[in-house]
């Protein structure tokens, strides 16, 4: 049975910046320090992490609104530590606060909302309706 699905759930989670996460591999060369889209994506995968226990077999989430601020830039070889924390449940919509750190600075803080889809089986069968 899941656990249940309330406001002020917590999650954390780290990811070492590497080469393959940095702006220079996302297309921003000579920038090796983390790349916002890996910010955005780790941030998600916590806020993920942070519901995933409490949601029913073959349900999950998918992202609907993301506001960060990315406050600093991490070099490769520093550890991101990411945290979500769930602040609202309203039906299928979930809001969270989202922050991360690099052992020494805030490096991004801000707040994203993600959506109960109950299927993800039946959700990518209708993604997929579009696909030529």
């Amino acid at each position: 049975m899941p656990e249940e699905l309330v406001a002020g759930r917590e999650f954390e989670m780290q990811r070492e910046v590497t080469s393959a996460n940095t702006a220079d591999n996302f297309g921003n060369p000579g920038v090796p320090v983390f790349a916002t889209p890996a910010l955005v994506g780790l941030l998600e995968e916590t806020a993920i992490g942070c519901v995933a226990a409490a949601l029913e077999d073959g349900a999950g989430t998918v992202g609907t609104l993301v506001n960060v601020q990315h406050l600093a830039a991490s070099p490769i070889g520093l550890t991101i530590t990411s945290r979500a924390r769930l602040t609202e449940v309203d039906g299928r919509r979930l809001a969270f606060e989202v922050e991360a750190s690099d052992g020494q600075d805030e490096i991004a803080k801000g707040t994203h909302e993600r959506f109960i889809v109950g299927s993800m089986e039946r959700f990518l069968e209708r993604a997929q309706e579009k696909a030529p």
